[in-house]
């Protein structure tokens, strides 16, 4: 096999949270034109209906399931809908994430904090979970969870979210340790600053951006497309002896 067929998706599924828009969306198009049937799931069905029908003009096999990422029940239903649909899950890509709160630690209530720990480490625990008999039965299985360079080091007034991102992380690892046995590969990609909707009040702030672009010798902004590359390969054959890795795409930031 050479190194463009280790790339091929063919006949694979992939189930990507948060991607109706940014990241997730990107990831979705990188791993449909590369041959995989895709499910992509966030809170607002109307708002993946439109995103199903821009990768669909892409010839594109997609489904789209709305799924709150941090509500047990709604994971559920979105793994019974795919299985009903494809028969089977190859791949997951934890996208989905929240940070309702910017500012000190101490002053982040608890509601806040069970919201961002349900969507950023327990969503992607159950739903990797679910997922988890069926790559049993079939020895493969990929899992890919995306956390943030602030799992790796705390951002500033994003304390708690830092804090899940880090946990991500580990679950990654344990997941990679735990699953390896059964053929199943887990890593986690920690994006710098993209621009996304998610990031927007970073790299619309001079003063971030000042103190960002200052630090990273790749002085711009990165792209949902610079994710999905890197996704894309965690998926495919070509990461076959890739697993319980961090991989940073953010510019050199973290140097």
């Amino acid at each position: 096999m050479n190194i463009t067929d280790s790339i091929n998706l063919e006949g694979r599924v992939a189930l990507i949270t948060g991607a109706s828009k940014g990241i997730g969306e990107a990831i979705a198009l990188a791993m449909g034109k590369a041959g995989a049937r895709i499910v992509i799931s966030s809170r607002k069905q109307e708002a993946l209906n439109e995103t199903a029908d821009r990768l669909r003009r892409e010839g594109i096999v997609v489904l789209a399931v709305a799924a709150n990422a941090g509500n047990s029940e709604d994971l559920k239903n979105l793994v019974t809908r795919t299985l009903e649909s494809f028969d089977h899950i190859d791949i997951v890509v934890n996208n989905a994430a929240a940070n309702p709160v910017f500012g000190p630690v101490e002053d982040v209530e608890a509601w806040a904090f069970d919201k961002i720990m349900d969507v950023n480490v327990k969503g992607p625990f159950e739903l990797a979970r679910l997922a988890l008999p069926g790559m049993k039965k079939r020895q493969s299985g990929v899992i890919i969870n995306i956390s943030s360079i602030g799992g790796l080091s705390p951002e500033p007034q994003l304390g708690i979210y830092s804090v899940s991102k880090a946990a991500l992380i580990s679950l990654t690892k344990v997941m990679a340790k735990e699953w390896g046995a059964y053929g199943i590969r887990a890593n986690v990609i920690c994006p710098g600053l993209i621009r996304t909707k998610f990031s927007e009040a970073l790299w619309n702030n001079d003063l971030v951006m000042q103190h960002m672009m200052a630090k990273q010798p790749i002085a711009r902004v990165g792209t949902p497309k610079e994710i999905a590359a890197l996704a894309l390969f965690l998926s495919a054959d070509a990461a076959a002896f890739s697993t319980g890795s961090v991989f940073m795409a953010d510019g050199g930031y973290m140097i």
